[in-house]
């Protein structure tokens, strides 16, 4: 079985929602920036011979096909193979892991693992209406309310927040405080130009024109405890969970290439890290936050690693919760934990995140020369994933 390797990830700015993304069409994103990772990494899309495409919640006509739309949109041949995935919040990384599963048992040498999330243009649904309403009004069902709540107890995934803060006894405080310093560093990222690499503009329209849009619309200035401290909790009365300590609703696109490292250097492309190995669990779907403690304990059992051999972190933020619940259970430093901000800050797109956080554990290890990086991420319904990835040469 061959290493499969990981090259030129790019995405788009992720927008708010009702943002500046929000009249842009689905495929039209996913496949611009598909173009563009092609593009940026220096292999031709005809020696592209797989696309395997995530989302959650599909929102335009074409977005039921989205592989093999975007794939031909991006210039893939007629006869490259595509694959529609989908993992809940993790969406992203299984997208990566099924395009290396391809790879690993012959079905392909060169692929491309690609995600959007428009939750801006998620439809409205009449769900009584096929079969005829034999009298009274119809009710219209808010297609995004589906993605945000637990299929089991009908919970907001915010209530499966709670749930964590209370059973483990997380404060309010330092839940705060993990949001004011996850807007900060991502802050700091899209001033230092980090996060800039990572991202293709896109025209987005305005008015009778257009304008380029290539800055993460999320992040806030002046996010103070303060500031903070005066938001009601957003779920319960009386929680601890609030809007500023919660993840943003936002939508965006990304893609990264997938191969050996032979097909990659064939083709033109750099390979960049190394996918190492992979861990999936499940955990109660009300305590869906705790995922990520046994899927990086699960990992890190798998390849014989600890905490101190991993040179970098990264969990997706879902709610500040979750990342203090890592940290205290698996002893994780936040120096090495989402240096460049995440869910809370950036966003948090579930068929996007992944994506991001593969680009932002590669190239964190190529600018520090680090080793070793985990991604991992709570999911909705009660998951937990955590990847290993590993510098190269």
């Amino acid at each position: 079985m061959e290493d499969v390797y990981l090259s030129s990830g790019t995405r788009s700015a992720l927008g708010d929602f009702g943002g500046s993304l929000r009249d842009v069409e689905f495929t039209e994103l996913a496949s611009h920036v598909a173009r563009a990772c092609i593009e940026k990494s220096g292999a031709s899309a005809e020696a592209i011979d797989h696309i395997v495409f995530t989302t959650t919640c599909p929102t335009d006509k074409d977005s039921l096909f989205s592989a093999r739309v975007v794939g031909m949109k991006s210039g893939l041949p007629e006869e490259a193979a595509a694959l529609d995935v989908s993992r809940a919040c993790a969406s992203g990384l299984q997208a990566i892991i099924s395009a290396g599963q391809q790879i690993t048992s012959g079905q392909s040498q060169l692929a491309l693992a690609a995600g959007a999330e428009m939750f801006s243009r998620a439809p409205y649904a009449v769900t009584t209406a096929r079969w005829g309403n034999p009298r009274g009004n119809q009710q219209l069902e808010d297609v995004l309310e589906w993605c945000y709540r637990c299929p089991f107890s009908l919970e907001y995934m915010g209530d499966t927040a709670e749930n964590l803060a209370e059973k483990y006894q997380y404060e309010r405080e330092p839940m705060d405080q993990y949001a004011v310093t996850s807007q900060a560093r991502a802050l700091s990222a899209i001033q230092s130009g980090f996060l800039a690499k990572q991202i293709v503009p896109v025209e987005v329209p305005e008015g009778r024109s257009t304008r380029v849009f290539d800055t993460d619309e999320s992040p806030r200035e002046g996010i103070t405890m303060e500031r903070l401290a005066k938001l009601r909790p957003a779920f319960q009365e009386g929680g601890k969970v609030t809007a500023g300590n919660s993840s943003g609703v936002t939508d965006g696109a990304g893609a990264i290439l997938v191969g050996t490292r032979a097909a990659m250097e064939s083709s033109g492309a750099s390979p960049e890290a190394r996918v190492v190995d992979w861990a999936v669990v499940g955990v109660p779907p009300s305590l869906m936050g705790h995922g990520p403690v046994p899927a990086i304990e699960k990992l890190l059992a798998r390849t014989g690693l600890t905490v101190d051999d991993i040179d970098y972190f990264e969990v997706n933020e879902a709610f500040a919760v979750v990342n203090l619940h890592v940290e205290a259970q698996l002893g994780i430093p936040r120096d090495k934990h989402n240096l460049y901000g995440g869910g809370i800050s950036v966003g948090h797109p579930p068929g996007v995140t992944g994506l991001r956080m593969a680009m932002n554990g590669v190239q964190h290890l190529r600018e520090t020369g680090g080793r070793y990086a985990i991604l991992s991420m709570c999911l909705g319904a009660g998951q937990g994933l955590a990847m290993l990835i590993e510098n190269v040469d």
